[in-house]
């Protein structure tokens, strides 16, 4: 059994370290940029035809969490070859399997997170606004120096634990051929015939990821609220 674990414990740090942490942090990355446009625009209170927008992003926030990300996979990356764009992608749109992946979990974070920013923001008291008026302040402006501020501790806690889930999500991956973890993992039980120790290996792995992260988390909680006031 050692045997087996010093031989394969490289090629899986290797296969997390190649692929399962760059598209778990360029996912998150990407995801967090949609959310925070998606929640912005949810929120706006603007009307006319910024409506038919708000309705857009509803429904795409509706789609990506009512649907398993394993059916998302699958559809961005086997399905998309099938949709024939007629003077665009007449022959489907193809992705590879990384770009396939990143799209979707992506999107999927996205959907997510946006709606934690979307509570955060309006957990804020409406009184934050008021005083950033009061200073001559426009609402973009209020907006970016003290109520995303504000929200971001906030929501701190909700999207460290969204990115912890999407390491482990990561995995699914390997269901669209990208060689991370888990697919190494099933590659080297196919050769060794031993899978009970190498996905409790590959669970291990996984658990030391997420816990750092977990520690880091709490790490980060604790310097955003340092200069929070406390009532006793």
């Amino acid at each position: 059994m050692w045997e087996i674990i010093k031989t394969a414990l490289p090629q899986l740090v290797v296969a997390g370290l190649k692929y399962t942490i760059p598209i778990a942090l360029i996912s998150f990355a990407i995801g967090l940029a949609i959310a925070l446009i998606t929640a912005l625009i949810r929120i706006s209170t603007r009307g006319g035809f910024f409506k038919v927008i708000k309705v857009i992003f509803r429904f795409y926030v509706w789609l990506f969490r009512s649907t398993p990300l394993l059916v998302q996979l699958f559809i961005v990356y086997f399905g998309l070859p099938y949709l024939k764009i007629s003077g665009i992608a007449p022959g489907g749109i193809k992705l590879d399997p990384l770009t396939a992946g990143i799209i979707t979990f992506s999107l999927n974070t996205g959907a997510y997170c946006s709606e934690t920013i979307r509570a955060a923001i309006l957990s804020i008291p409406n009184g934050q606004w008021e005083a950033a008026y009061s200073l001559g302040m426009t609402k973009t402006k209020a907006l970016r120096r003290i109520i995303l501020p504000q929200a971001l501790r906030v929501s701190l806690p909700p999207l460290a634990n969204s990115f912890i889930s999407l390491v482990k999500d990561t995995s699914l991956a390997a269901s669209i051929t990208i060689v991370e973890m888990f697919e190494v993992s099933q590659q080297i039980a196919a050769e060794n015939y031993q899978p009970l120790i190498m996905y409790c290996l590959v669970a291990l792995l996984y658990a030391v990821a997420c816990t750092i992260l977990s520690w880091l988390q709490g790490y980060l909680e604790k310097i955003t609220s340092r200069y929070v006031m406390t009532s006793h």
